[in-house]
């Protein structure tokens, strides 16, 4: 059975969109329609701007006008949509720790991807576009991995977002992250200054590896540490990623022989089933505190500010905090 979308539409775009790629713009307003129809429709000139053809990477101007051709979608596409159950609904709405008009900013569990994709059927972004239907635009402003828990900011703006992206790209945001790593992190031990290359496995799975800086796809990437507190046989430890490289963190705490614990990719097997013996059951990294500014004045929620910098912070799970309890002093 095929659903017939029989007019073509004329969409003025206001606000929201403004500054967005025409693609990313189609991808959003027409769901259930496969991806490789979308750029069909954009190659052939179906979808005009202006009454002008466009490419997929064209940015829309305030004002602009998009015609979208009529267009026929499988009906079962358009039924496989999520629905979050109301006790993870309630999880989700709990964990806001900050909210004003430009921005969101969610504790994220641990084991929830940001996005769907890649075989995960949804993420934390699809959960909240389908809690709160009403909010019209919501973006996800960076990336955190499905096992680390803590800040993930989400624009309600499209001007927040390109804001908080640009100050991302010029290193203005500051993310602090809490870890416990296996021994004894060295006090003299306070960066990490270790190019990075992504490699592709044969089951597909993407890891990281420390790299010469003459090799072809190295991207420089630095990471500060502080301790927090030293326990008998790990370390809890502050890291603050410089440059924002996948799996940075995880990487140069194995770079400097002190794994992060509960890391399943990067970590040791040893030390991850000890850890396993006394109740930890996901990677021990935490998205602590961001520090950024938004668009205009700053406004507060659970946060504390200083000039027109915002500071929002998420404590430490209790899972995590109930293992650092087990564990001895040196």
């Amino acid at each position: 059975m095929l659903r017939d979308n029989s007019r073509v539409q004329i969409i003025a775009i206001n606000d929201s969109h403004a500054g967005q790629r025409v693609d990313n713009f189609l991808l959003s307003k027409l769901k259930g329609v496969p991806k490789s129809r979308i750029y069909r429709l954009l190659r052939k000139g179906e979808v005009r701007v202006n009454k002008g053809r466009i490419k997929p990477y064209h940015k829309l101007l305030l004002g602009d006008k998009v015609r979208i051709p009529p267009i026929r979608t499988a009906a079962s596409e358009s039924k496989k949509i999520f629905t979050p159950n109301p006790q993870f609904v309630s999880l989700l709405e709990n964990s806001v720790v900050y909210e004003n008009g430009h921005l969101l900013v969610i504790n994220k569990p641990s084991g929830l991807a940001v996005h769907g994709g890649s075989g995960i059927s949804f993420g934390l972004i699809e959960c909240l576009r389908q809690m709160r239907p009403q909010q019209h635009f919501l973006e996800l402003v960076h990336r955190l991995d499905k096992e680390t828990s803590g800040c993930v900011m989400v624009a309600k703006k499209r001007s927040a977002l390109r804001h908080l992206q640009e100050q991302l790209r010029s290193g203005k945001i500051t993310k602090i992250y809490h870890a416990l790593v296996a021994g004894c992190w060295p006090r003299q031990c306070r960066s990490i200054d270790q190019p990075l290359v992504k490699n592709q496995l044969i089951s597909g799975e993407r890891i990281v590896k420390p790299a010469q800086i003459n090799m072809p796809g190295v991207k420089s990437s630095l990471t500060e540490y502080k301790i927090i507190k030293l326990y008998q046989h790990a370390s809890l430890i502050e890291a603050k990623p410089i440059t924002g490289r996948t799996h940075q963190i995880r990487v140069h705490c194995q770079c400097a022989g002190h794994h992060i614990v509960g890391d399943a990719k990067y970590g040791d097997e040893a030390v991850n089933k000890r850890f396993r013996s006394i109740g930890l059951k996901r990677l021990f990294l935490h998205a602590f505190r961001l520090e950024f500014t938004l668009p205009g004045s700053a406004e507060t929620a659970a946060s504390h500010e200083s000039d027109d910098k915002i500071i929002v912070e998420a404590p430490l799970d209790d899972d995590l905090t109930a293992i650092c309890k087990q564990l001895t002093m040196p």
